[in-house]
């Protein structure tokens, strides 16, 4: 049986960097002070120091715009179309920058296959015809899109490079993953939905996958789908943007779905086992449930926690900015490693991995 690698990755968020502009208008739009002392501790406490935006933030001082362009004008936020338009233009030069990354050369030519992920826009022609003229891709490169799975969409496309993969051996897949979580932000008073957007940012990853035996191995797969839990992570169009529910129970599911699902997620082999944790960071409860699920020391989810401080959780790219910092690193050839993130459903979407000999 021919086996999947992820060969490269390449990652790229834009040049804005914008968590203290956001923070600063969320305390605006709190009109109480006792939502505005929750929203303080739950900021305190969130690990995030950073978080990237393709929209500038406004000067200091600016009393009704939120970015300096306008985009977000106090009583005057912007329709979903113009959030759409705003992704056409935005998403094809955040993708371009992730995949050049990736440094391919005269091998951009040679890819057979493009998958992209993204659940934050919608256009078309799409990032994927956008890739091709702007990357240099062969025209009769097989295109598949995968929309609207939220943050575990990475993870699936990894099964399909995977698929193709084991069905062609000759084959190199291209995946990009890419979010502009930004574009969705909502005026709100509600302090849980302001405290929603707390976490999300813009960002791009892209993988290589062939059957060369270099970087990541690719050994399996498996997903925990929890529909008594639907609810709580939900993702809607909506008239003013996308609505995104984020309930403060989703770490205690997490927690305990992982928990009894271990010998299927580790496919019969003990935490201990594993060097290797690429955890989805959707927020520090939600690493802190990882790593209580499966018993892990503080420093397994370095990694993850690194990214959430620098990144935020930037949606479907994210578990891939972890798997690329993890390539930084040193590791051992044959370290063994457990990929997961989470979604809209509620899932559980995780895969076994290894570092090339």
């Amino acid at each position: 049986m021919v086996r999947a690698y992820i060969n490269r990755l390449g990652v790229a968020v834009p040049e804005h960097e914008v968590h203290g502009t956001f923070v600063r208008f969320a305390e605006r739009l709190l009109r109480d002070r006792r939502s505005r002392l929750l929203f303080g501790r739950m900021v305190a406490r969130s690990d995030i120091e950073q978080r990237w935006s393709c929209l500038a933030p406004a000067a200091p001082g600016s009393n009704e715009a939120v970015d300096a362009g306008g985009f977000y004008t106090l009583g005057s936020f912007p329709s979903t179309g113009k959030r759409m338009d705003r992704y056409g233009v935005e998403a094809p030069a955040l993708a371009k920058k992730a995949v050049d990354r990736l440094d391919l050369g005269d091998m951009a030519g040679e890819i057979t296959h493009l998958i992209v992920t993204s659940c934050t826009g919608f256009s078309a022609p799409g990032i994927d015809l956008e890739l091709v003229r702007r990357c240099n891709l062969d025209p009769s490169v097989e295109r598949t899109v995968v929309g609207f799975m939220g943050c575990n969409a990475a993870i699936n496309a990894l099964k399909l490079a995977r698929h193709i993969v084991r069905s062609a051996a000759d084959a190199k897949v291209l995946i990009v993953s890419l979010e502009l979580c930004t574009l969705h932000l909502q005026e709100s008073e509600d302090v849980g939905r302001l405290l929603s957007f707390l976490v999300f940012a813009d960002g791009c990853a892209a993988a290589l996958v062939s059957a060369e035996p270099s970087g990541f191995a690719i050994d399996g797969f498996h997903a925990e789908l929890l529909p008594q839990a639907a609810e709580q992570i939900t993702w809607a169009i909506g008239d003013s943007g996308f609505d995104m529910t984020l309930s403060g129970q989703v770490p205690a599911t997490i927690a305990s779905a992982l928990r009894s699902a271990s010998e299927r997620v580790l496919s019969g082999a003990s935490s201990a086992a594993f060097d290797l944790w690429a955890v989805h960071p959707g927020g520090r409860t939600v690493l802190d449930a990882v790593e209580d699920a499966f018993d892990l020391d503080q420093s397994a989810l370095a990694a993850s926690r690194a990214i959430l401080r620098h990144f935020g959780n930037m949606s479907s790219p994210t578990v891939l900015f972890v798997l690329d910092a993890m390539t930084r690193g040193p590791m051992p050839a044959g370290a063994r490693g457990c990929a997961m993130a989470f979604g809209p459903g509620l899932t559980a979407e995780t895969m076994l991995f290894s570092a090339a000999a």
